[in-house]
């Protein structure tokens, strides 16, 4: 099946990419954004785009008008632009100059009300492949040089402050990129699964949201410079494990969704994974009775193992060790008999960017040393229930943890498809930092969907009430389509070389589970079926290349998904095999 339906979930076609070429250099054009800039098939930048944030960190749309051009020697085009926030609008155009060595790209916009945003502005994304461990360098805006370079492993602040322009030199070519009109600054966006390092005007150590007043103006610029140098060799990204095993499959439940399955113990087959991720907020309601309903399931569904992730309240005066005896006295109650039990403190669900006060919580180390008090029989995690970002930034205690998680979600920053499917470049790369951090302690990945279950960045996920592609939401039409089944096996691909111990890639009811609301299983059960019976094979290969993820374990069994909306290799868009 090949209409939109079939293969997105949503009959809302893709937006619309125009094809740019001026001698040996292309480039696209989307949503008034440019991206994949390259020179003579090299692609040299990523992205660069004039967007506009809301207070919960979610990308306004923006409306575009027509598009003036002007072709000669150089490629001229004007994009006019509205945003809207509240009752106030930000009317910018974006002048866009193409020649055979640089790109400049220019904006003025004037606000009518006030405009309340987290960041307005242009972004330039550079690409990571042959990026990452490159040497730059950065000249600040009173001239003062510093040499550096782009990270290898995954920084969690800021690599670069207060850039004026930009030098660096990889794939063949030397860089250089100028901006004015703000203070910029770096971000190593592969941390939230981009394939990018961003640079964004004005720092994030500032308040936000902030108010652009009525009838402010704002002019940026941004000018992209670009000459051959075959010197330019990309630098090793280091080396992986080369006896990796395929990790366990896990589906997350609430407490509600235990209670569905145990009258319904035939869902559980459609796929058979190995564990259940037992999810108790004691945030929301009291541990007990969720915990309760997860041995009412155990009853019945003994065969799974049952990882409990626990997050924890630690407000008040009361102790880390009190509220945890507490939970560990109700699952003794229960009669649950968890394998693991993952602790995270519930204010490190929300991020705490650099610049910002770290909110109370009692310390890691205390919280880590009563869990293994309490639950001295069992594997015990840390790390986060939300992404890499929160992990980098504050990393557990490892002397007390058997294992390490965090989770992953594509749509933080971009929603759009190519977007979506881009982050599978990054997670080599997210795998590769997290064992630098983690040692020798098992790693755990998930609940890693297309959609969030919460909101890191804001006070909540975005709504999606008309089924689009929508940044931060919490529900996602290609998770029950074709796409969502295809992502899922490049996700497991490019998981593979990394020894994952367990990995969640699906809840197993709701938006962001196995069903569609016609209360069949979607494309992605399918895959998930076929993935958990892998659980512990050696993986022979895992690669992404040309569009295809192709995923092999010794002894047989290989797995093929095209990750593209057009037939390759006798796979229709976004089929498996």
């Amino acid at each position: 099946m090949t209409d939109p339906l079939s293969l997105f979930g949503t009959t809302e076609l893709p937006a619309p990419i125009e094809r740019l070429s001026h001698g040996d250099v292309t480039v696209s054009l989307q949503d008034g954004a440019l991206r994949h800039l390259s020179v003579r098939g090299t692609e040299i930048i990523r992205s660069v785009a004039f967007l506009a944030r809301d207070r919960d960190w979610g990308t306004i749309v923006p409306e575009i008008g027509a598009i003036s051009r002007e072709r000669g020697e150089t490629l001229r085009l004007a994009i006019p632009m509205v945003f809207r926030s509240g009752d106030a609008r930000l009317d910018v155009t974006v002048n866009i100059t193409l020649t055979a060595e640089s790109l400049r790209v220019e904006s003025d916009g004037r606000a009518s009300g006030p405009f309340e945003t987290n960041r307005a502005g242009f972004t330039v994304l550079h690409p990571i492949e042959s990026v990452a461990g490159a040497r730059a360098r950065v000249t600040h805006a009173d001239g003062n040089v510093e040499d550096g370079a782009f990270p290898a492993l995954i920084e969690p602040w800021q690599p670069f402050m207060d850039i004026a322009t930009l030098e660096h030199r990889a794939n063949g070519f030397q860089v250089r990129t100028a901006f004015s009109g703000d203070v910029f600054e770096m971000e190593d966006q592969r941390q939230w699964g981009d394939a990018s390092y961003k640079t964004y005007n004005r720092p994030l150590a500032l308040p936000w949201p902030y108010e652009i007043a009525d009838g402010e103006t704002l002019s940026q610029s941004v000018e992209i410079s670009w000459k051959a140098d075959p010197a330019a060799v990309a630098p090793s990204p280091g080396h992986d494990l080369p006896t990796a095993r395929f990790p366990e499959t896990a589906l997350v439940l609430t407490a509600n969704d235990a209670l569905r399955l145990a009258a319904n113990r035939g869902d559980f087959d459609i796929v058979s994974p190995q564990r259940l991720l037992c999810h108790v907020d004691a945030t929301a309601e009291p541990a007990g009775p969720q915990i309760a309903a997860f041995a009412a399931l155990q009853a019945v569904l003994p065969q799974p193992f049952y990882d409990i992730e626990l997050i924890c309240r630690f407000d008040g005066d009361e102790s880390p060790a009190h509220e945890l005896a507490a939970h560990a006295a109700a699952v003794a109650a229960s009669g649950l008999a968890p394998s693991s039990v993952f602790v995270c403190p519930s204010v490190d669900r929300q991020s705490t960017p650099p610049g910002s006060k770290w909110p109370p919580c009692p310390p890691l180390d205390e919280i880590h040393a009563a869990a293994a008090e309490v639950f001295p029989d069992i594997a015990r995690g840390g790390g986060m229930a939300s992404f890499f970002p929160e992990l980098n930034r504050k990393r557990p205690p490892l002397q007390h943890l058997d294992f390490v998680t965090h989770g992953l979600s594509p749509i933080v920053h971009a929603a759009d498809d190519v977007s979506v499917l881009e982050t599978l470049e990054t997670v080599p790369h997210i795998a590769r930092s997290a064992r630098a951090i983690i040692g020798d302690r098992a790693y755990r990945i998930g609940p890693a969907t297309i959609a969030m279950r919460q909101n890191p960045y804001g006070a909540r996920t975005i709504p999606n009430p008309n089924w689009g592609r929508v940044c931060m939401a919490d529900q996602d039409p290609r998770h029950f389509a074709a796409f969502g089944a295809a992502y899922a096996l490049g996700l497991a691909t490019a998981l593979a070389p990394f020894d994952v111990a367990v990995w969640t890639p699906a809840a197993l009811y709701g938006p962001r589970g196995l069903f569609r609301d016609d209360g069949m299983p979607s494309p992605l059960a399918w895959v998930l079926q076929a993935l958990a019976r892998c659980a512990g094979k050696k993986v022979a290969t895992a690669a992404i290349k040309d569009g295809l993820a192709r995923l092999a374990f010794e002894g047989g069994h290989e797995y093929t998904a095209n990750l593209t909306d057009r037939t390759i290799d006798r796979l229709q868009p976004f089929d498996w095999r």
